[in-house]
């Protein structure tokens, strides 16, 4: 018989009362950290934490800024804003972003690119601001998102502003345009000034006054329910759009002038004197600035990238050329100034040799010009005579007299990344080649070839600074600015900046005999522009012809323009400005591997001439016109 086991009731009392004893002391534990979390989160955090309570219902949103507007010198709009429909989601209200984003697929049309792009943003913008999912909404999608919005709670159509360029690619090259920030530039603005906009000027006049064009952000506090939909917009403080600028451009001249270069590779600039205000600013070929501003695609911006043509390339601030015979009026000046006579003849057999050697310095035309005086000189462009006078006044008075006159140095314009040109010196080839400087390279130097080097831009200011006489002014694409808008608003001008030159004096009777050469340049039948555009005008000018090699021909050689390749070719030149007696415009011209200067760049700037002083008296008789109109009595 089986004994039965007897149960020790007391032993399991007592374990029983110390387990509870010990689950009534965690519970008490639990219970006062509980409590002091309430009164820290309840009392000591209070204000904190009443801050953020509001701040889920009050939001505060961006307001972005209107950009200013960019006009010519005659009110014509270059770049304005215009409205367009896009469609934005907000992250934070939306539960499931793939579901959304495949239902709303369903009735716009979103594409990869577009898709990629959102998703980017994604993850690197706050989920509670607006992403942009697409651009420019056509009429019938917005109908279709409107009608089905309830769908889609987080996702909303918009009404904002794009930038947009009326001319095209007539003016990319100056105004520039405007794109979406990149990282890099994420690194560098502050945010707090681009809240609520996507976009940066990128080149040309867009970036470089991007401070005064972007104007200051507004804030609206938006009072949401518990889904996060707008209730009521509880405090606004509104946004103050950019300033509007107007420049020195005559955008009909600038259209003119690029539609006279055609096809054709290189540069057209045109200054006014007196200001320096530039009127024209061409580079050629050109590309559209509205397809970068909301991202261009990559097969398109390949396409332009690989062109062989770089119409990328900002040929008048950042091509460099060399001169050739466009400076040789500034050399015969400092022979002038240095002590020269203007009846002074030097020979011309067709070359020229330094004593004790042996090799030919060519001129031009084989058969030489005989006996030349300077203002023949310039008229013919003989290379011989400016041999001869480089040779007698040595590099170091060349580089000084032509720096003078802007070449090789920046010349101070309001846009961004201006090269220097290159006007060499035994300094700058001793720095930088590490060798002596040779008494040919002087020769040389003093037609515009070897290491001369300068921009379209820079040539325009040299032909500005000839017509002034001297005086050097900055070229400013900006006339003035306009802050505001409405009543009340300031206009801010810039006044012209003379530069000051290295010569403190130039003898003004030697001015007078340079500018007869440049005249007979073509006006004279002796000058090498004068078959090409010296009749039939009714009006002064003032020019030069240049044509500088681009490939070396062996001595004794024949330069035969049909055994080189296209960009072999010699490059096309010529600087002027009219009319000589009050001048108002100086031109520099440059045809990539055009050929000659006489032939091919200076009836470029013949019809460039001819349309802008034609406007400019029709403009002054019509002034004219109704300043003497007499009074009506109404």
């Amino acid at each position: 018989m089986e004994q039965l086991e007897l149960k020790d009731y007391l032993h399991e009392t007592k374990l029983i009362q110390g387990r509870l004893f010990a689950l009534g002391i965690i519970l008490i534990l639990l219970v006062l950290t509980l409590m002091t979390r309430v009164w820290y989160l309840q009392i000591y955090q209070h204000e904190k934490f009443d801050v953020l309570s509001k701040d889920n219902r009050v939001r505060l949103v961006a307001v972005p800024p209107i950009r200013g507007q960019i006009y010519d010198r005659k009110g014509r709009v270059l770049a304005e804003n215009l409205p367009i429909f896009t469609l934005e989601i907000v992250p934070d209200q939306v539960a499931d972003m793939r579901a959304l984003l495949d239902e709303v697929a369903r009735i716009v049309m979103i594409s990869p690119n577009q898709l990629k792009r959102f998703e980017a943003a994604l993850r690197s913008r706050p989920g509670f601001e607006a992403h942009i999912l697409k651009l420019n909404l056509s009429e019938e999608e917005v109908a279709r998102f409107m009608v089905n919005q309830h769908r889609f709670p987080g996702a909303q159509v918009q009404a904002r502003l794009q930038r947009s360029y009326p001319y095209g690619g007539e003016l990319v090259h100056v105004l520039g345009y405007v794109g979406r920030i990149n990282q890099r530039e994420k690194d560098s603005i502050d945010p707090q000034a681009y809240k609520g906009t996507e976009y940066i000027g990128k080149l040309g006049i867009e970036e470089y006054y991007e401070s005064e064009l972007l104007g200051k952000v507004g804030f609206e506090q938006i009072e949401t329910n518990a889904h996060g939909r707008p209730i009521r917009t509880l405090d606004r403080m509104p946004a103050v759009s950019g300033n509007d600028l107007v420049l020195n451009i005559d955008a009909e001249l600038q259209v003119k002038a690029r539609q006279i270069l055609g096809d054709r590779r290189g540069s057209v600039i045109a200054i006014e004197p007196a200001t320096g205000g530039v009127l024209a600013f061409v580079s050629n070929p050109t590309y559209d600035p509205n397809k970068f501003v909301n991202g261009i695609d990559h097969r398109s911006y390949g396409e332009l990238r690989d062109d062989p043509q770089r119409p990328l390339l900002n040929r008048a601030l950042y091509g460099r050329y060399a001169p050739g015979s466009t400076i040789k009026q500034l050399v015969a000046l400092a022979g002038l100034e240095n002590g020269w006579s203007a009846s002074q003849q030097v020979s011309c057999p067709g070359y020229y040799q330094l004593k004790g050697s042996s090799h030919r310095y060519r001129c031009w035309t084989r058969v030489g010009h005989g006996p030349t005086n300077l203002i023949s000189a310039i008229m013919k462009s003989c290379d011989v005579f400016f041999y001869q006078m480089a040779n007698s006044l040595g590099i170091d008075k060349l580089h000084d007299f032509l720096g003078s006159f802007g070449l090789g140095s920046k010349t101070g314009i309001d846009l961004r990344g201006e090269p220097d040109g290159l006007m060499p010196s035994r300094e700058w080839k001793r720095r930088v080649k590490g060798v002596v400087w040779y008494p040919g390279e002087t020769l040389i130097t003093g037609i515009g070839q070897g290491f001369t080097l300068a921009t379209p831009l820079q040539l325009g200011v040299m032909s500005a600074t000839m017509a002034n006489r001297g005086q050097r002014v900055e070229p400013r694409i900006i006339n003035h600015m306009v802050e505001g808008a409405g009543d009340g608003y300031t206009a801010m001008d810039f006044t012209p900046v003379i530069r000051e030159n290295s010569q403190v004096e130039f003898n003004q009777a030697n001015f007078d005999t340079i500018l007869e050469g440049m005249r007979g340049v073509v006006e004279s039948p002796e000058g090498t522009a004068h078959y090409y555009i010296g009749r039939d005008k009714s009006y002064s000018m003032a020019g030069k012809t240049g044509t500088a090699q681009v490939v070396n021909i062996a001595q004794g050689a024949r330069y035969d323009a049909s055994k080189l390749t296209e960009f072999q070719k010699d490059h096309a030149l010529f600087v002027a400005f009219a009319p000589v007696e009050e001048p108002k415009i100086a031109i520099a011209v440059i045809v990539e591997n055009g050929g000659g200067g006489s032939s091919v760049a200076a009836p470029i700037a013949r019809q460039i001439f001819d349309y802008y002083l034609a406007a400019e008296t029709n403009e002054e008789s019509a002034s004219l016109a109704r300043v003497t109109q007499p009074d009506s009595g109404l």
